[in-house]
């Protein structure tokens, strides 16, 4: 017994060996909530008040559910594999398929995935001719999962106009598909086990009994349906022993409730409430700027981290002058760690949007700096970028068969598997390319793959004389990528890359100067394939891990580095627009109108700032944090202002890191950069004149002396970095 409760501080303590009550902890980052979920687990079967069949543990992913049992197994000396650990879907899977005959599903039902989901919604679209254009599949899979988040059938599904009563319809013909074919998705296994239980009298009691402790982990990213579940199972006096932290509730657009702790604190919890503030992560410096960060937040249930590692090193903050720029002091500021002996392994460089992550990855390649992309696609083996180099390939050379391929039909244009097969095989007859021999197909195949012929030979003549950053936005525009990814509607994250792309091109140029054998859009396809070559780390090698924030969450290092610190950018400018964009549907659903009306500015900022604090409390050691003056948007220069995050950091807390020519003068952290002038008595924000690009503005400046150069945006010219010994730029 000593040795099991050995080690934990005074909170831990008092949470794993509360006596039979409802109690809700709210355990902060790096606190050990894992630790004192399953040391609890461990303590209520070490002391006889539960066996291992009476408890229910459920957690969010199957790594956690596994490190969990894991750990129960070294803990106390009993058999887990027939306890009930896991996730809510694995645990509702686990009942249904106990209980399928009374369940209404066949004994060997099968789970679609997101994948085959979307699969089936597109095929029952087909079936019934409706336009997919009007009615995107993937937005009608959200609207369907929506509605069962919140426990709503089709026939319960309010519709307030025209087109919400065809989306309920379709929901209804959805429902009648799965149940011929015997199928359940993610969101049906929760709602159908719910349904389960609910209308089974008896059934719902042997459960009630059975389980006499229920433990949650990630309470806060619990949805509507959830809460609705948990709290059927502890209707027969189950106690229920939720861990949590509001402050790090990221998954809003998932469905995420973080208003189900407050109200697991009035229904269940009372004064039964305790705090792990204690963090064995982070130097105290890094704890008193996420203190200072969420303490912004509303309505926070509240607490306090601290730490007996002492303060550590203050927070190294610097203002690029582009986005390059900060690429470049990152990677440099990554060199120097590793020749100071830290590992590549334990760096982070975290960022609000993936499509950031291209020109961090390009300074990484030029510096020969290995790096992982966690959990995604390095930049250009992205799906949306493949399809639009796709298309620029075959501007280049028609004979690209495998651009051809992936290509013809998407945006799809009724171009099937059977009309590509007879094209292939005409191509192979004629041996020729598959973009010569469309002219021998007759008949609706002639049609569609000629009308495809006729697009891309439109869209060659139409960019002949183009620069190449509008080349490229013309592509995205006119082949309907655009289009295509913003009737999605989770095709946020795809438009900004395919944005990025343009700003690739426009950075390509500029760096490249004059464009080799073949022109700007061969060497530019070259550069990417290049890029997009097997430079990112393999498995086991030490590397730089590159991540969004979201994809952060449980991680931790010994350095991290969070970038891209600027309005609209982080915080996210969607994080206004997300809460309009779905405000009246989130009031049918959520019957919440109070809080839906609040949404579209503080609720989305403040989620913004709780993906701040996680972003800050993965740091172990040193933290960076930086934003650039400008950055490249649809290939032109953007003018940023820097995060009001940063302005939340208490000054005191931060180390301003220069060049020797700093930017104009800018404040952040309650503090400012001071401004030097740059060479030649020019500076950050002056407009210019030079005989041959015309009038520009300086965005940044380097050097002094003979050695001091300027970059000027010359609008239509692009981009120029000038040395000023030669260079004659007259102030307008």
């Amino acid at each position: 017994m000593s040795d099991l409760l050995a080690n934990l501080n005074a909170p831990q303590l008092q949470a794993v060996t509360l006596p039979p009550v409802h109690a809700l902890i709210l355990a902060g980052a790096g606190s050990g909530k894992t630790r004192v979920l399953t040391t609890r687990i461990a303590w209520l079967m070490s002391t006889n008040q539960v066996g291992p069949h009476g408890v229910l543990a459920v957690t969010f992913t199957n790594k956690a559910s596994k490190e969990m049992t894991a750990r129960l197994s070294a803990l106390v000396p009993i058999n887990t594999r027939g306890m009930w650990i896991g996730t809510f879907h694995g645990l509702c899977n686990r009942l249904l398929r106990a209980h399928y005959r009374e369940a209404g599903l066949p004994q060997t039902f099968q789970i679609l995935d997101s994948g085959d989901q979307l699969s089936m919604v597109k095929r029952l679209l087909k079936n019934l001719n409706i336009d997919d254009e009007k009615f995107p599949p993937r937005e009608l899979c959200h609207f369907i999962n929506a509605n069962k988040e919140q426990g709503i059938r089709a026939a319960q599904a309010e519709a307030y106009d025209g087109y919400t009563q065809k989306r309920v319809e379709l929901y209804a013909e959805y429902e009648t598909q799965c149940n011929r074919e015997g199928v359940v998705d993610f969101a049906e296994l929760l709602l159908r086990c719910y349904e389960l239980l609910n209308r089974n009298e008896p059934l719902c009691k042997h459960y009630q009994e059975r389980f006499r402790y229920i433990l949650v982990d990630e309470f806060q990213d619990t949805n509507r349906l959830q809460y609705s579940w948990l709290q059927l199972l502890a209707g027969g006096g189950a106690k229920v022993f939720a861990v949590g932290d509001d402050d790090q509730s990221i998954y809003g657009f998932r469905g995420a409730e973080v208003g189900n702790m407050r109200d697991f604190e009035r229904d269940y919890a009372g004064q039964n409430v305790i705090r792990l503030e204690q963090n064995y992560r982070s130097h105290g410096n890094i704890l008193a700027a996420a203190n200072a960060l969420i303490k912004n937040n509303r309505e926070r249930l509240g607490k306090n981290l601290w730490t007996d590692a002492g303060d550590g090193e203050p927070i190294r903050a610097y203002e690029a002058y582009s986005d390059i720029d900060e690429a470049r002091f990152i990677v440099d500021e990554i060199r120097e760690l590793v020749r100071d002996g830290v590992s590549p392994t334990q760096m982070a460089i975290l960022y609000r949007s993936n499509a950031q992550s291209r020109v961090l990855e390009h300074e990484l390649f030029a510096k020969s700096v290995p790096y992982k992309v966690y959990g995604g696609l390095r930049f250009f083996e992205r799906q949306e970028i493949k399809h639009a180099l796709a298309y620029l390939r075959l501007l280049g050379n028609p004979d690209d068969d495998t651009a051809f391929l992936r290509v013809v039909n998407f945006p799809t244009r009724g171009i099937g598997a059977r009309s590509l097969e007879n094209l292939q095989a005409s191509a192979h007859q004629m041996n020729s390319s598959l973009y010569n021999a469309a002219a021998s197909l007759s008949g609706k195949a002639g049609q569609t793959v000629g009308a495809f012929i006729r697009l891309i030979e439109s869209l060659r003549q139409e960019t002949e004389n183009l620069p190449l950053p509008e080349m490229v936005e013309h592509i995205i525009e006119k082949t309907g990528l655009g289009q295509h990814y913003r009737l999605e509607k989770e095709g946020q994250e795809r438009l900004e890359n395919l944005d990025e792309l343009i700003n690739a091109a426009a950075t390509f140029v500029d760096a490249e100067g004059a464009i080799g054998e073949g022109g700007a859009l061969v060497s530019f396809l070259t550069h990417a394939s290049l890029e997009a070559g097997e430079h990112q780390a393999g498995e086991g090698d030490e590397a730089v891990q590159l991540m969004s924030v979201h994809a952060a969450k449980g991680l931790e290092f010994d350095v991290v580095f969070i970038s891209g610190l600027e309005q609209g950018l982080f915080p996210h400018e969607n994080s206004v627009n997300q809460g309009r964009e779905g405000l009246e549907e989130e009031r049918r659903l959520m019957k919440r109108k109070a809080l839906a009306a609040e949404m579209p500015g503080r609720e989305g900022l403040e989620e913004e700032r709780r993906l701040m604090y996680v972003a800050v409390t993965r740091a172990r050691q040193r933290l960076y944090v930086s934003c650039a003056q400008t950055r490249m948007l649809h290939g032109q220069t953007r003018y940023c202002v820097p995060s009001a995050f940063l302005d939340e950091i208490p000054a005191n807390l931060l180390l301003k890191l220069n060049k020797k020519a700093a930017p104009a003068a800018t404040s952040f952290g309650s503090g400012s950069y001071a401004a030097e002038p740059a060479a030649g008595g020019l500076r950050m924000g002056q407009t210019v004149e030079h005989a041959k690009f015309g009038i520009g503005v300086i965005v940044s400046t380097e050097g002094r002396g003979a050695d001091a150069r300027v970059q000027v945006n010359f609008g239509g010219s692009g981009m120029k970095w000038l040395a000023l010994e030669y260079a004659k730029l007259t102030p307008v």
